[in-house]
């Protein structure tokens, strides 16, 4: 293994997130690829937001899910109304510890135990504009791609033998 490397040695966790939120998040993950739906974790928008998740619905539909592992990290939160300008339905998502009455109705909600989770309240929808809606399919493609060749590199197989007949 080299000492310096153009990539991260595991191009899917870059460390932010706590134990517990990534268990949440593959849960959620897990939900999403059960309902047919891409998902991108740790999404920059172009309001300089990072969203948790960001899936894309096998009707086109942006849905943003918000992690939040405790009544804490939800009371000191107050940046989660700003994603409602990227995407079709916004959701938050926890796990059983964190009591689900703090959570406004004007919001989805999904219930994770890492393992899989369940949708336990539908997100109204606001859809997104034609123009945002281009700009967050461009967006979630760009960073889609990037990351499959980063996982190509960090394995080795970024690239086929040129003389490979």
């Amino acid at each position: 293994m080299p000492i310096v490397a153009p990539y991260a040695q595991n191009p899917l966790i870059d460390g932010r997130q706590s134990d517990r939120a990534m268990m949440v998040r593959r849960g959620v993950q897990r939900l999403l690829a059960d309902l047919r739906y891409a998902s991108l974790p740790e999404l920059a928008l172009a309001s300089g937001r990072r969203a948790d998740i960001v899936a894309l619905t096998s009707g086109g539909e942006f849905w943003i899910v918000e992690i939040k592992t405790s009544v804490q990290d939800f009371r000191v939160d107050r940046k989660w109304p700003d994603y409602r300008l990227h995407c079709d339905r916004l959701f938050f998502a926890t796990h059983p510890g964190v009591p689900i009455d703090i959570f406004p109705e004007e919001c989805g909600l999904i219930l994770s135990d890492g393992f899989g989770a369940h949708l336990l309240r539908e997100a109204p929808e606001h859809k997104l504009s034609g123009a945002t809606r281009k700009a967050m399919t461009l967006k979630f493609a760009r960073a889609a791609a990037g990351r499959l060749l980063m996982a190509e590199w960090a394995t080795g197989n970024s690239f086929p033998a040129e003389d490979a007949e």
